[in-house]
């Protein structure tokens, strides 16, 4: 993983809660009444809906969001809407603006334009133009973010389907072949050929991404429910949704194929549950000074479908600068990069009773940050892609110079690496200040988990750094480094590293305890004896023989006498999609 790491900026819009908090109480009272008076459900449908108020029925969303006040309902009535909406306007506390399908109805906003106005062009293959004037990137040489040779085609905007399939976008015109798309800027054209050559006439729908957002909410006290979001024009590290007001609530939506990350959240106090984020061509979702952020109930799965750079940002989400975060009973799965990404500063996060499957790189990597608790959760089969630079980042946890965090009663099963540090030379700002402060791994506890069938190692320490601090004192090789402007521990005993009443169960061939990187001092441990010998590491913990019902279908229910139960490794509550407790 890089040093460098791009966090999203914060809420630029002052908090409309945190103005009212010196409002006298009448005036509160008084406001609360006379909204919930005037409180009203506004219909919008693109045709006249029957036995409806006519006054209450409007054509568009923008429409509604100019005119909803607090207490009000927009019902978005079945169909796709073709906007770019933004809600600036706040709830109350006890009198939300609310923003939701109509029951049983199915509703999509989408940042694609359905293009019907198509010429043929000369040739034997059926190529098809159209006029196209968007231009979503101005500001970089080729019109890409990131602006690399990597990303040249990758950190485009742009996205074609047809009939719901998407396109492969090329860089030339006479790149062309069946099934992809080229975008003239200069000439402002749009081109197109179709996956079986058919011309694109009634038969084919054609939607093209040409809004680079769909919603935008920067009003406080909204609630968010039963819309699905797709198609966006964005580009790398903006969400198609953007949520920056404060306590605001997202249920039941879907944010999916968008060209970058599905949602973006910059407000304090938000709830997102039984949310989906999938396909989505960088992210399912970013985070950045979201205080208190709950995400519970969600599926975030398939995304960085586009291929950005696993090491810059991709793959499940993001999240910088934050305070308090919790993700529960949700599944991070089958993310191209890591699953579950703390980056940057962020403190007293927790990650509790998640299913964390088959993602590219880490389960979880927090990173230069702060008091991680992850617990209770379910890590399986990550970190199988090989991604270069990603050494300490293929594990089903990974702490990269993050102090102060406890890691308990996880089952980390099957990943190519179980648990592992990860250190270089880091710094990072912290939440209330722009002042970047060294940061590295010291008071961590590892404690009841179960390690087992991890490929390379169940715990590996990978510490790339010159003063061997990670060494007790007795067996350092080298010199300090005198150089450190910043006062660190000198010594293994001084990091206050605590791993305690871990079961452990290597598959025959895979390693125990790795400690140090490949590239410098480094050392296999193949028995607990050793290590608790020469590390002083690892206190009251076992190797074992480990069993489950069936690890391939995630029935991980374990026989009564299981030394998972005996010593209490065995995550407390439930996980979606795993069967856990003792087996008959």
């Amino acid at each position: 993983m890089p040093i460098k790491s791009m966090a999203q900026p914060g809420n630029p819009h002052p908090s409309t809660a945190s103005r009212r908090r010196s409002w006298p109480l009448a005036t509160i009272l008084s406001l609360s009444i006379l909204t919930t008076t005037h409180a009203r459900t506004w219909h919008v449908a693109a045709r006249l809906l029957a036995g409806i108020d006519p006054d209450s029925q409007i054509r568009t969303i923008h429409d509604a969001a100019d005119r909803a006040e607090a207490g009000d309902v927009i019902l978005l009535h079945g169909g796709v809407y073709r906007e770019k909406v933004t809600l600036d306007r706040s709830g109350l506390p006890d009198q939300p603006i609310t923003l939701r399908a109509a029951e049983g109805e199915h509703v999509i906003l989408t940042g694609a334009d359905h293009l019907t106005d198509w010429t043929p062009v000369p040739g034997a293959e059926r190529v098809y133009s159209t006029p196209w004037p968007h231009r979503f990137i101005t500001w970089t040489k080729h019109n890409t973010h990131p602006d690399d040779d990597y990303h040249r085609l990758i950190g485009r905007c742009e996205q074609v389907f047809i009939n719901g399939f998407p396109l492969r976008q090329v860089l030339a015109k006479e790149q062309m072949s069946r099934g992809t798309f080229f975008v003239d800027l200069d000439a402002k054209l749009l081109y197109i050929q179709s996956a079986d050559n058919r011309p694109p006439d009634g038969k084919l729908t054609v939607e093209a991404s040409s809004r680079d957002q769909i919603l935008t909410v920067k009003g406080d006290h909204v609630v968010v429910e039963g819309l699905c979001f797709r198609y966006a024009a964005n580009r790398a590290q903006q969400g198609a949704v953007d949520f920056s007001g404060d306590h605001i609530t997202v249920e039941n939506c879907v944010f999916e194929h968008t060209n970058a990350s599905g949602a973006a959240f910059r407000g304090e106090d938000i709830i997102v549950r039984n949310c989906t984020f999938q396909h989505n061509g960088q992210l399912g979702f970013g985070a950045s000074r979201a205080h208190r952020l709950l995400l519970t109930g969600c599926t975030i799965r398939n995304n960085n479908t586009k291929g950005f750079d696993r090491g810059w940002e991709a793959g499940g989400d993001k999240i910088c600068l934050a305070r308090g975060v919790v993700l529960e009973n949700s599944t991070f799965v089958a993310n191209h990069g890591n699953g579950i990404w703390f980056d940057i500063g962020n403190e007293d996060c927790v990650v509790r009773n998640c299913l964390i499957a088959d993602n590219d790189d880490a389960g979880i990597f927090y990173e230069i940050s702060y008091g991680l608790h992850a617990h209770d959760n379910v890590i399986v089969r990550n970190g199988f892609a090989n991604t270069p630079g990603a050494w300490g980042a293929a594990a089903g946890i990974s702490l990269s110079s993050s102090p102060g965090c406890t890691i308990e009663r996880n089952l980390i099963l099957g990943n190519k690496e179980g648990f592992n540090f990860r250190e270089q030379q880091r710094s990072t700002p912290r939440i209330e200040s722009k002042k970047s402060e060294p940061v590295w791994n010291h008071d961590e506890i590892v404690r009841n988990n179960v390690l087992a069938w991890n490929r390379d190692a169940q715990v590996w320490g990978w510490f790339d750094i010159a003063d061997e601090r990670h060494w007790p004192k007795t067996t350092q090789t080298a010199p300090p480094d005198g150089a450190s402007p910043v006062a660190r521990p000198s010594s293994l005993e001084d990091l206050n590293l605590k791993f305690q009443s871990n079961l452990y169960c290597p598959a025959p061939g895979q390693g125990l305890f790795h400690w140090g990187v490949t590239w410098k001092r480094h050392k296999r441990y193949e028995t607990l004896e050793a290590v608790q010998k020469e590390l002083s590491l690892d206190q009251n913990s076992k190797i074992v023989e480990f069993h489950v019902e069936d690890f391939a279908t995630l029935d991980l229910r374990i026989p009564a006498d299981s030394p998972g139960i005996n010593v209490g490794c065995h995550p407390q509550g439930t996980v979606p999609g795993v069967r856990l407790a003792t087996s008959p």
